[in-house]
C-alpha cells in the first residue's frame, strides 16, 4: 500500500508540474534574462575600466613605461619607447606616377635621418621576405595604383595575388604579419566609380587580415581633378605625405597620437575619418556605404583606434567578415551595434536561404571561398597550384614524388574531379570544409569540360609567375605544358562516375595520372582502368584506430577498407600504400601494418609524418602529434624488418617521407623506382588500341633511380641540380599533394 501511495504521489507531482509548466517556463526565462543582464553589465564595466585606464577599484592604472594601445581591435600593452629602424617604400606603378611619389617620399624620409629603401613590387618576393618585416621595426609604405578594371599594375600583380591568398589561407594563420607596421596610399581615378582605388583598399584589407598594424588611415589620391580633395593627385599625395612624416616623427619619439580635441564620452573622433566622410559624400552615397563599412571593421591603427563612432547606418556586412564583425561589435556604440545586428541577421537569413537552395554548387562555392587559390571547375571539381610547383619553378627543389618517381614538380597539375569525400580524417588539411557523402548525388559535369578547364586554370596560375624574381625561364616555359596530374587535391576522385574516361583523357594529352583513394570504394577500384600510379591511403591498421583517425561515413567501413586492399592487389600497374603517421594515434601497430601489406601486395609503401594544419574544431591534433623525421625513419626500419619482400629505397627528408619498395624493383643491386613516362604513354596507347586485350605491368615502365634519391645518400632526397632555400622563419605554407 505504501508503495502504491508513493507511486501515486509521484504521478500527482508530475501532473502538477505539467499543469503549471507555463509558470515554470516563465521563471526559467526570467532567470536567464537576469543572468544575461548581469553578464552584459559586468562586461560593460570592465570595458570602461580598460578604456579609461582604471583599475577595478576606480584608481587610475599606473604602469611605468607602459601605455594602452588598440591593435586590430584588441587592447594590448606595448613599451612606451617606439624605435623605428627605417622605412621601406613599396610601389606598383604603370605610368610612373607611383614610382615618382615613392622617390619623393624617400627624399623626405632621408631628411629625417632615417634609413629608407624604395622597392618595386615586381622585384620583391613577399613569400620569402615580407614576414621578416614583422620583427625588423621598419615602417612599410605601399604606394599602389589601380589599373584596368580594378586590377593591380603588372609589376604589382604577383605581390597582390600572393597577399590575397595568404590573407584567405588558414595555413598562414591570422597573425602571420603581426608586428608589421604599414601605411597605404592608393592612386586611382574616381571617374571609374566601380573600381576606384580598389588595389589600395584590397592591400590595406589583406594586410589587416594578417594582423599587420596601420600607423595611419589609408589615403587615396584621385586623378580626377574635379573630384580630388586637394585639386590634383599630386596635391592629395603632398597632403598625405605631410601627415605621414608627422606621424613618423611621433613614432620615432614614442609619442601617442595627439587628440583631435573633439572628444565625446572619453573617445576621440578621428579627424581622418571626418575628412573621409565628407569626401565620400562628394563621391556619392554608394561609395560612402562601402568605405564606411570597411572602416568600421578594419580598425587597427592609432588614428582609427578611437574612431568607432564614425560608422554610418547604411553599412552592409559581408558574411565573409563575420569573425571580424563579432570581435569589433563589442567596441561599437549601441546605435551601431543595432545596425550591425540587423544587417547580420538579414545576411544570415540570406545565407541560410542560399545554402538550402541548390545542391552541391553552394557548398563548393563556400569551400572554394575559404581556401583562396582554388579554381572551381563546373559544380564538383577543382584545381590548385601546389607549393612544390612554385618551388621547382624557382630551382628550389621538387616534392617527394620527384625524388621517388621522377616527376617534374613544376609540370605537375594538382586537381580533383570530386571535392566530396567519404571520410572526415582528423588530419584533414582542409578542416572538413569540403562536402562529404557516401554516393554520387550531384549533377555530373562531363570529363572533357573538367580537363579542359583544369588545364586552362593551371596555365593561368603558372602565367602569374612570369617575371617573378627567381623563376627560371626554361622551367616556366616547360610548366605551361602539364605532364603529370596528381588527383589528390582533396575529396575522393574515384567517386566521380566518369573517372575512367577522365583518366583516359589525361593519357591522351600525354599527362601521367597519380590517383589517390581512401579505400572505401572497392568496386570502383576493381573497375578502374590503367593508371600510372594508384594510391590507397592506409591511415590505420586496425578497425578501431581507422574509425578514430579517418572517421569514415560508411557503417561497413572496415570491410570496405579490406576489400579495397584486395582489389588493389589485382592491379597490374603500379600501386602504392600511403601511410600517414600520427604520433600517439597509429605508430604502434607495426605487425598489423605488415599484415595489411601482405593483403594488398602494393609495389610501394610511402610513409610520411602527419603535417599539422593548425587548430580546428573538427580535430584535436596538436604539434605534439607530429613525429620527427628520425622517428619516421625508425618506424620505417622496424616495419621493413617485418616484410621480407620489401626494403627501404628512397628518402625525402624535406617532406618527412620515406619509400619502401618491393624487391622486384631492385635489379642487379640497383633500384628502379622511377617511371619512364614516355614508355608508359606508349603502353597505354597500345592497350587502348587493342581494346584492353594487350596488358602491361609496372615493371614495363620502370626506370633507374638516381643515387641522390636513395635512402642513406648524402643529399637525403634533395636534387643536387636545385638549390635548397632555408627560411629564416618557420615555413607557413604546408600545402601540396
Amino acid at each position: 500500500l505504501d508503495v502504491s501511495m508513493d507511486t501515486w504521489n509521484f504521478y500527482t507531482c508530475l501532473v502538477s508540474l505539467w499543469l503549471h509548466r507555463f509558470y515554470i517556463y516563465s521563471a526559467v526565462a526570467f532567470g536567464i534574462s537576469i543572468w544575461i543582464v548581469i553578464q552584459f553589465t559586468t562586461t560593460k564595466t570592465k570595458k570602461k575600466v580598460t578604456e579609461h585606464g582604471e583599475k577595478p577599484n576606480g584608481n587610475p592604472a599606473s604602469f611605468e613605461g607602459i601605455e594602452d594601445k588598440v591593435v586590430n581591435g584588441y587592447a594590448t600593452l606595448r613599451s612606451k619607447e617606439v624605435y623605428v629602424a627605417g622605412v621601406k617604400i613599396f610601389y606598383g606603378s604603370q605610368t610612373g606616377t607611383a614610382k615618382r611619389f615613392a622617390k619623393d617620399l624617400a627624399e623626405a624620409v632621408i631628411s629625417l635621418n632615417l634609413p629608407v629603401e624604395v622597392i618595386s613590387m615586381g622585384d620583391y618576393d613577399p613569400d620569402d621576405c615580407l614576414s621578416e618585416e614583422t620583427t625588423s621595426r621598419n615602417i612599410c609604405v605601399f604606394l599602389v595604383a589601380t589599373y584596368t578594371d580594378g586590377q593591380p599594375t603588372e609589376s604589382a600583380a604577383w605581390f597582390c595575388k600572393w597577399l590575397e591568398e595568404a590573407a584567405n589561407d588558414f595555413r598562414f594563420g591570422k597573425t602571420y604579419l603581426k608586428g608589421l607596421r604599414y601605411a597605404v596610399f592608393g592612386l586611382g581615378n574616381s571617374v571609374y566609380v566601380d573600381h576606384y582605388n580598389t588595389v589600395g583598399r584590397n592591400i590595406d584589407r589583406w594586410l589587416w587580415m594578417l594582423s599587420a598594424s596601420r600607423i595611419m588611415t589609408r589615403a587615396e589620391g584621385d586623378c580626377n581633378v574635379a573630384q580630388s580633395k586637394h585639386g590634383s593627385i599630386e596635391a592629395d599625395f603632398e597632403a598625405w605625405k605631410a601627415k605621414f612624416l608627422s606621424r613618423l616623427q611621433a613614432l620615432c619619439r614614442g609619442e601617442k597620437k595627439p587628440c583631435s580635441g573633439k572628444c565625446k564620452k572619453g573617445k576621440c573622433k578621428s579627424p581622418g575619418k571626418q575628412s573621409k566622410e565628407s569626401s565620400d559624400h562628394e563621391h556619392g552615397a554608394s561609395e560612402y556605404e562601402n568605405t564606411e563599412a570597411e572602416e568600421l571593421f578594419e580598425t587597427s591603427s592609432d588614428e582609427e583606434a578611437d574612431g568607432e563612432e564614425a560608422g554610418g547606418t547604411n553599412s552592409v556586412i559581408d558574411v565573409e567578415d563575420l569573425g571580424s564583425i563579432m570581435s569589433h561589435m563589442k567596441k561599437a556604440k549601441s546605435s551601431i551595434e543595432t545596425v550591425m545586428l540587423n544587417n547580420f541577421v538579414y545576411q544570415l537569413v540570406c545565407f541560410v536561404y542560399q545554402l538550402l537552395q541548390v545542391k552541391m554548387n553552394c557548398l563548393i562555392f563556400l569551400f572554394v571561398c575559404l581556401f583562396s587559390g582554388y579554381k572551381l571547375i563546373g559544380s564538383h571539381s577543382g584545381v590548385k597550384l601546389c607549393r612544390w610547383t612554385k618551388s621547382m619553378l624557382r630551382g628550389r627543389g621538387g616534392c617527394y614524388k620527384h625524388t621517388f618517381y621522377g616527376i617534374e614538380s613544376h609540370r605537375c597539375m594538382e586537381a580533383t574531379p570530386s571535392l566530396a569525400c567519404a571520410n572526415k580524417c582528423v588530419f584533414c588539411w582542409r578542416h572538413h570544409t569540403n562536402p562529404v557523402g557516401t554516393e554520387w548525388r550531384w549533377k555530373m559535369d562531363q570529363p572533357e569540360m573538367i580537363l579542359q578547364e583544369a588545364i586552362e586554370n593551371h596555365q593561368n596560375m603558372i602565367k602569374q609567375f612570369k617575371g617573378v624574381s627567381g623563376v627560371k625561364a626554361d622551367r616556366f616555359e616547360e610548366a605551361m605544358t602539364a605532364k603529370h596530374c596528381a588527383l589528390s587535391l582533396v575529396g575522393e576522385p574515384i567517386m566521380y562516375p566518369e573517372i575512367n574516361q577522365f583518366v583516359k583523357l589525361l593519357h591522351q594529352h600525354s599527362i601521367s595520372s597519380f590517383l589517390v583513394t581512401n579505400a572505401q570504394f572497392p568496386d570502383e577500384i576493381r573497375n578502374l582502368g590503367p593508371v600510372t600510379q594508384l594510391y590507397v591511403s592506409v591511415d590505420a591498421s586496425t578497425k578501431g584506430s581507422l574509425k578514430r583517425i579517418d572517421r569514415p561515413l560508411f557503417k561497413d567501413f572496415w570491410q570496405r577498407f579490406l576489400d579495397s586492399l584486395k582489389a588493389l592487389s589485382e592491379k597490374q600497374q603500379r600501386t602504392v600504400y600511403r601511410l600517414t603517421l600520427v604520433k600517439a594515434w597509429n605508430v604502434d601497430e607495426l605487425k598489423a601494418y605488415a599484415d595489411l601489406i601482405s593483403l594488398g601486395k602494393p609495389d610501394f609503401v610511402e610513409v610520411k609524418g602527419v603535417t599539422y594544419c593548425g587548430e580546428s574544431s573538427a580535430s584535436n591534433l596538436t604539434m605534439a602529434n607530429v613525429p620527427w623525421h628520425e622517428e619516421v625513419v625508425r618506424f620505417v626500419q622496424e616495419l621493413a624488418d617485418l616484410i621480407p619482400d620489401y626494403e627501404i629505397a628512397c628518402e625525402h627528408e624535406h617532406s618527412n617521407c620515406l619509400l619502401i619498395a618491393h624487391k622486384k624493383f631492385k635489379i642487379n643491386g640497383e633500384w628502379w623506382t622511377w617511371i619512364n613516362y614516355d614508355r608508359f604513354q606508349e603502353l597505354v596507347r597500345e592497350h587502348e588500341r587493342s581494346g584492353g586485350s594487350k596488358t602491361f605491368t609496372a615493371a614495363d615502365y620502370a626506370e633507374r633511380t638516381p643515387c641522390w634519391a636513395l635512402f642513406g645518400s648524402r643529399e637525403r632526397g634533395f636534387d643536387p641540380l636545385d638549390v635548397r632555400y632555408q627560411r629564416k622563419n618557420k615555413a607557413r605554407d604546408i600545402s601540396g599533394c
